[in-house]
């Protein structure tokens, strides 16, 4: 049977791959999103855990909530990449440093 320790061991590596990921990879703009879409997940994992051991559904309202505010950072952040990549012609984050008004 799986404690509470086994789920919050396994949020404590998905959330230092997806740090991991973002500091290691600074060039892609894609995996900077995925490695903060899978950072969210961690912490989702960690209320449905918590929500669990406690008896509450609190937890699990909050996983909703936060469900729903990455799905629209996912939504608008692959947006914004389209048009880059269409008048740039790159997602390199050194490149995108320079924007006009």
């Amino acid at each position: 049977m799986l404690s509470l320790s086994h789920y919050l061991i396994l949020s404590a590596i998905l959330f230092s791959i997806s740090v991991l990921g973002i500091f290691m990879n600074r060039k892609n703009v894609i995996i900077i999103l995925m490695s903060i879409e899978l950072m969210l997940l961690a912490v989702n994992t960690n209320f449905v855990a918590f929500s669990h051991y406690l008896h509450d559904t609190a937890g699990q309202v909050f996983v909703f909530f936060i469900l729903t505010v990455a799905a629209a950072e996912a939504a608008i952040g692959l947006a914004i990449l389209v048009v880059l990549f269409r008048n740039l012609r790159t997602i390199n984050v050194q490149d995108l440093d320079h924007l006009k008004g």
